[in-house]
Formats: structure tokens, C-alpha cells, sequence
């Protein structure tokens, strides 16, 4: 085995796209699957049928109804540990380490509510302070972490870039693309020196979408999608990404998740 293949996905609810988990290993074969909003709880979760899949290691970090984040492997862990943010325990971030030592970060940032003022909406406040946490952790260890194989991967609910969404002026009043949240999110990347792995192959400007709204039934003829979804490397991963993909054929399946899976190939 000289590379693996990793996918993040938020599959909104594991057991309603059990189905398209399996299309997704038959037509990718994927090595390592990072799951966001799973909604359901380790005694909900549907261990045997992904085992079934191949997938013989699992961590769930899950509480019940909503929420929710779970590492699948074909290759065992070394180590796995729960993250918390903000003095929240609702199931936002779980670690693995894998492989060469590399530490795979699963990420599921809130979604911050409809609006973008902190003092009107706690669940933009609370959104806003996610990120600040991490960053500010990454900051105080910047030196050790920085020279580590690290990967963050996950449901960022920020697109960051004007090539990000499909209309940058009408978005930047619009949860997900404020300057505020941009502002927020791009601390996170620099707290590292992180590589964008997807906008490696997919250079800006070209627009490139991971999410479109269930709101919008043509969704493929006006493509009003954004990039919600990211993979991103420490740099000493940089020159082992062989590729990136977005797999936005899976937003056609039937019973689709409003998210599809990204995925990229790292050489080991």
C-alpha cells in the first residue's frame, strides 16, 4: 500500500444514507471515512452494517438526534481522542491517529443560525467562538503542531472564498460567507500554516461547491451551491496529496445528503 484514500462527509444521519455509504465505497473504495452530523449515539450506531463495508476500526463520538462526528478505518488506530470547544460537549470533533503518525482531525463546526450578529443569535456567537478555541490552541502550540502530519477535515459550514459561493455579493450578508466568519476561519488556517488539499487541483478562480440547499429542488440547473466542505494538511503532508476530488454525483442519489463527499489521495 503505497497511498490512502480519505473522504469527509457530511452524511446527515448515518442510518438514513447507510445506502449511499456503501455506492460510495463500491465506486471510490475509500481507506479512511470522516463523518459529520452522524445524529446518532454509540449505541445507535450502525457498527456491524460498516463493518460489513470493511471498515473493521471505528470511533463515534455521538449524542443523540443531531450533531455527531465518526472516524471509519480498514487500518487500526493508534490512538483516538474526543475534542471539546467552548466548554461544550456535543460531539463536534473526534481524532485519530493513523498510518505514519498522521493525526486525522473529524471537524463539524456549527452552522450558526440565520443571523449573522453574535449579540442577536448565541448560536452565531457560539459559532464564532468554535473557531476561535481551535485557533487559539493551535496558536499557543504552533511550534510543535506545526512540524507534525496533521490533517483537519470536516463540515467547516464556511465558505471562505468569492469562488467559494455562487453569487459573493449576494452571499456576504448570508450565514457561511460573512466577512466575520471568513475572518474567523481563516485565522484557523494560518493558526498552522494550513494547505487547502482541494484548491491544490481546483486552483482559483474556478467555483467549486460541496453543498447545495434541499430548499432548491434544480439545484444542478442553477447550481447555487457553496463550499462548506474542507480537507485541509499541516505542511509536512503537503507534497505527499496526490489528488482531490469532489464527488457532487452524489447529491443526485436518491435521498441525498445536502453535503457531498471530498476526497483525497496521500501517498504514505
Amino acid at each position: 500500500m503505497h497511498s490512502f484514500k480519505l473522504v469527509s462527509w457530511n452524511v446527515n444521519s448515518i442510518r438514513i444514507r447507510l445506502d449511499l455509504l456503501r455506492q460510495l465505497v463500491v465506486e471510490y473504495n475509500p481507506d479512511v471515512v470522516c463523518l459529520q452530523e452522524v445524529k446518532a449515539k454509540k449505541e445507535d450506531f450502525p457498527f456491524d452494517d460498516i463493518k460489513k463495508l470493511g471498515f473493521e476500526h471505528i470511533c463515534v463520538y455521538g449524542i443523540a438526534g443531531y450533531n455527531g462526528v465518526a472516524i471509519l478505518s480498514k487500518y487500526p488506530f493508534k490512538s483516538v481522542a474526543e475534542q471539546n470547544w467552548v466548554g461544550k460537549k456535543d460531539a463536534r470533533h473526534i481524532k485519530a491517529v493513523l498510518f505514519d503518525d498522521i493525526e486525522i482531525n473529524n471537524i463539524y463546526i456549527p452552522a450558526g443560525g440565520d443571523i449573522p450578529d453574535p449579540i442577536e443569535n448565541l448560536s452565531f456567537a457560539y459559532k464564532l467562538c468554535f473557531m476561535d478555541d481551535i485557533s487559539e490552541f493551535y496558536e499557543q502550540n504552533s511550534d510543535t503542531l506545526k512540524n507534525k502530519k496533521i490533517l483537519l477535515c470536516g463540515d467547516f459550514n464556511v465558505a471562505p472564498s468569492e469562488n467559494d459561493v455562487w453569487n459573493h455579493k449576494q452571499l456576504l450578508k448570508i450565514v457561511s460567507h460573512t466577512p466575520i466568519e471568513v475572518g474567523r476561519l481563516t485565522r484557523l488556517f494560518n493558526s498552522l500554516n494550513f494547505v487547502d488539499a482541494v484548491r491544490k487541483f481546483y486552483k482559483e478562480p474556478k467555483k467549486i461547491f460541496s453543498w447545495w440547499s434541499y430548499r432548491n429542488p434544480n439545484w444542478q440547473t442553477n447550481n447555487k451551491g457553496r463550499r462548506l466542505d474542507h480537507i485541509w494538511t499541516t505542511k509536512p503532508l503537503e507534497n505527499r496529496i496526490l489528488s482531490a476530488e469532489i464527488l457532487d454525483n452524489f447529491r443526485s442519489k436518491e435521498r441525498p445528503s445536502d453535503h457531498v463527499p471530498v476526497m483525497v489521495k496521500i501517498t504514505l
